[in-house]
């Protein structure tokens, strides 16, 4: 098991080389000035290049990126003119719009994405797992149209469509609860869970509707292999059967699963975030993108890629935990 999570280790930090090089060459590599972004349109020519002689952009390719990955490994010196700012590791620079350093932008925001994805992630497993195995017990029933109708649904509608509803249900027409405004876990929980209700509602019934459908086809392909059989013929009882051997052989593909969407979740759940007013790395995603900020894009952007990275590590750990044979391979 440790030469398969080195293995997966040595794979995830492949990856994210990877995804620093394209990240990199594509915000500020192609054509256009990041000097004159973060000066501004009415700086002067001899101000953009005092600008860009402080980012280090005047040297070559293959300096600047390494100096990127020196902040992200070590940190970095930025010179401001008149003094030096240190950015400790992991640096990804500082902000065009706010000088404030990203690194320290994104962490604050990871609090409110984290509340969200976590949540979310709850619901989604219980509805999904919940039907999807309901649906494949039922299988040919009018229990399983329905719950397929239901999955359906879920897949077609866009997620920004499902909360629009759930914000005009609930709070509009039923007014059971105030429009959502995020309150922070430490200041108030209880407020903290009732601002969160509808925004884990809308993302978890949203990404249930593929779980289910994982859910069902998995346990109909393990209830269909012989030792299912084997075990019905010597007696054993259904739900020994299903709880202990056929849910077993089909948890493996959740897992896998659910690891890239919380991965996905943490890294920016941008539709969701901007629906509800949450201050998380999605929202900020989007005003960054707004006001052309290319640090917080970038460190937004490699940060997405690194959760579901490491998502993926720990989906390859339970995976390996519920199938000892894959930690052989």
């Amino acid at each position: 098991m440790t030469r398969y999570l080195l293995k997966r280790l040595g794979g995830a930090l492949l990856v994210l080389l990877a995804l620093s090089v394209a990240v990199y060459a594509l915000f500020y590599l192609v054509p256009g000035d990041p000097a004159r972004l973060a000066c501004g349109e009415r700086c002067s020519t001899q101000q953009v290049t005092q600008v860009r002689e402080r980012l280090g952009l005047d040297a070559s390719v293959f300096t600047q990126y390494g100096h990127f990955l020196q902040g992200i490994v070590a940190g970095r010196d930025y010179s401001t003119g008149t003094a030096v700012l240190h950015c400790d590791a992991p640096c990804l620079g500082f902000s065009y719009k706010t000088d404030q350093q990203v690194t320290r932008l994104i962490l604050e925001r990871v609090p409110a994405t984290l509340s969200l994805a976590l949540g979310a992630m709850v619901i989604w497993l219980v509805i999904g797992v919940g039907t999807g195995l309901l649906s494949a017990l039922r299988r040919g029933g009018i229990t399983e149209r329905a719950l397929t109708v239901l999955t359906l649904a879920g897949t077609g509608m866009p997620v920004f469509i499902l909360g629009l509803l759930f914000l005009m249900a609930v709070c509009a027409y039923l007014r059971w609860l105030p429009f959502p405004s995020y309150v922070p876990l430490s200041q108030d929980p209880e407020q903290w869970a009732w601002n969160l209700l509808l925004p884990w509602l809308t993302l978890g019934f949203f990404e249930s509707a593929k779980y289910a459908r994982l859910t069902r086809s998995s346990t109909l392909e393990t209830l269909a292999e012989d030792h299912i059989r084997t075990f019905r013929a010597y007696g054993v009882g259904e739900r020994a059967v299903v709880g202990r051997h056929a849910l077993r052989g089909a948890v493996p593909p959740v897992i896998a699963l659910n690891a890239n969407d919380l991965g996905t979740v943490v890294g920016g759940a941008v539709l969701t975030e901007t629906l509800f007013g949450i201050p998380g790395i999605g929202k900020t995603l989007v005003d960054a993108v707004r006001v052309v900020d290319v640090p917080v894009v970038v460190g937004v952007v490699l940060v997405t890629g690194t959760a579901v990275a490491l998502a993926n590590v720990v989906a390859d750990l339970l995976y390996a935990a519920a199938d000892r044979r894959v930690a052989l391979l």
